[in-house]
């Protein structure tokens, strides 16, 4: 299987991602939850929680929408 060479981002769009993945994670210590509590709570791989939180990822809508749906946040909210 070939797969597409990795595409090079724009700063703004990197900083975005870390953003995001700031904070996910901070509403999920104020929720007292591990990355490992929250994956399962949103059915997801705590890879994935990681991936997101480091900013290493682009998530999809719909892992955005489990984690945020965990937290008990409204989406909007993670992605402001």
């Amino acid at each position: 299987m070939c797969r597409a060479p990795p595409q090079d981002h724009p700063a703004w769009l990197l900083a975005e991602r870390r953003a995001l993945g700031d904070r996910i994670r901070d509403r999920r210590m104020w929720r007292d939850l591990t990355q490992e509590k929250l994956a399962e709570a949103a059915g997801v791989s705590r890879d994935t929680v990681q991936r997101i939180e480091r900013g290493t990822s682009d998530p999809r809508y719909s892992q955005l929408a489990r984690i945020a749906r965990a937290l008990d946040t409204p989406l909007a909210e993670l992605l402001n």
